[in-house]
Parts: C-alpha cells; sequence; structure tokens
C-alpha cells in the first residue's frame, strides 16, 4: 500500500484519500463555480476569491457571469463599467487586473484560458495558487493547491509547525503534492478545501471528533493522548 512518512508519523494514501473524498461528497459546497469545468468561470472565480470570503463573492459572481458569459464579453467591456460591477468586493486593483487580463486573452490567446502552467502565470492577476486551482477544477490535473487553509491542515496531520512563510515551503508543497489523489484531484481538492473551512478551522479549534481523517492526524493523536492523561489524572 502506498503511505507517507513524515518523522516517523505515517499515513497511508489509498485509505486517507477514499475518507477524505467520502467526507467530501457528503459535505460539499456548491458554490457556483464548483458547479462548472468552464476554465473562464473558474479563472473568474478564483481570481475573486483572493482574499475575499466565498459568501462575499457569490452574488457578485452571479452578476458578473450574466453580465460577461465569455471573455470575448469580458474583453469588450470597459474598465469603468468592470469598476461597476466589481467595486463591491473591495481590492480594486484587482479589477484592472482583470481587465487587462481579459484585453491580454482576446489579443494573445484567441480568447481561450490556456493550459499550460507557465503561460497561465504569465496573465495579469494569476498566481500559483490561482494557476493550481484553473487546471485542477477546469481540466482535472492533479495539482495541489497550496494557501494558508491547505497548509494548516499538513501540518496538523503531520505536526509540523506552520507559520505566515509555510505556504512557500517546499516541504509543504512536497507533502500535499503527495496527498493528491491522482485520479479524482478535483474532487480531491475540494474535499480539502471544506476539511479546512468546516473541520480544521484557524478561527476556532479543530472538530477532530468529526474529522474523517483524524485517526492518521497526529495533531488529533496528541489531543487524544493528553485527553487521556488528564482522565487518568484528574486533579
Amino acid at each position: 500500500m502506498q503511505t507517507l512518512t513524515v518523522k516517523g508519523h505515517l499515513v497511508q494514501l489509498p485509505v486517507f484519500r477514499a475518507a477524505l473524498l467520502a467526507w467530501g461528497r457528503e459535505n460539499f459546497r456548491p458554490f457556483p463555480w464548483r458547479l462548472t469545468n468552464d476554465p473562464y468561470r473558474i479563472l473568474m472565480a478564483e481570481v475573486m476569491l483572493h482574499r475575499t470570503q466565498a459568501r462575499q463573492v457569490v452574488p457578485i459572481y452571479g452578476r458578473f457571469i450574466a453580465k460577461y458569459p465569455d471573455i470575448d464579453a469580458l474583453g469588450c467591456t470597459a474598465r469603468a463599467d468592470l469598476h461597476e460591477v466589481l467595486y463591491s468586493l473591495g481590492l480594486r486593483w484587482r479589477i484592472d487586473l482583470i481587465h487587462t487580463m481579459a484585453q491580454v486573452l482576446v489579443q494573445h490567446h484567441h480568447g481561450q484560458i490556456p493550459q499550460d502552467k507557465d503561460v497561465l502565470l504569465s496573465l495579469p492577476g494569476v498566481s500559483e495558487y490561482v494557476a493550481s486551482a484553473v487546471r485542477c477544477f477546469a481540466w482535472g490535473f492533479p495539482e495541489a493547491l497550496i494557501d494558508t487553509n491547505t497548509v494548516r491542515v499538513a501540518g496538523r496531520l503531520f505536526g509540523l509547525e506552520v507559520k505566515d512563510s509555510s505556504r512557500r515551503n517546499r516541504t509543504f508543497r512536497e507533502l500535499l503534492t503527495a496527498l493528491v489523489d491522482q485520479s479524482d484531484p478535483r474532487a480531491f481538492n475540494y474535499a480539502l478545501l471544506d476539511l479546512a473551512d468546516e473541520i480544521c478551522t484557524k478561527r476556532r479549534p479543530p472538530q477532530c471528533d468529526r474529522c474523517p481523517v483524524a485517526v492518521w492526524c497526529r495533531s488529533a493523536c496528541q489531543g487524544r493522548a493528553a485527553q487521556d492523561t488528564m482522565s487518568c489524572h484528574p486533579g
């Protein structure tokens, strides 16, 4: 069986992935950009989601796609019109990047979203995370998604210290890449993001008793061990 071991902590990858995927199917958050494999719509959503909560993006995204259903429609719009549609999301610089990105896609890529990662990264406003998300969710490439949320899950899973800089750390990138389910990376990454938002959270203590992968999690195991010690020595 394929395994991943870090500092003596072993995760059996096939059963870990199966458990997370099963949980993900039951707890899937049906945001509109998740119900399509259109690379244009996914790209626009990912740019809008940068430093913005999904619930804030949903209504703006709906109006945006209704007005600009494809890259050609977006490429024809004036910058001022785009500001009118997107201003309530904040991060005004992002609006200018979307407008410039649309011009580049129309003029240099025939209105098509490129699959090649390096070409995606060359587009205005496209980060490593955005490029990976588009490739995974639009075309099914087994890309790891590296951000503060997925790094937090990986850090707890393997008992590693997580810092602000960890999402740029090679170790975390290699771990998250190894974890990705190769046969269904799209569903795997959605499940991982949902787990980070619903269970393995930052804003409140992780709900390890509800976590589908707690049995493989070093942090959860250490928490259970501490509780057992306390129960044996109740003050």
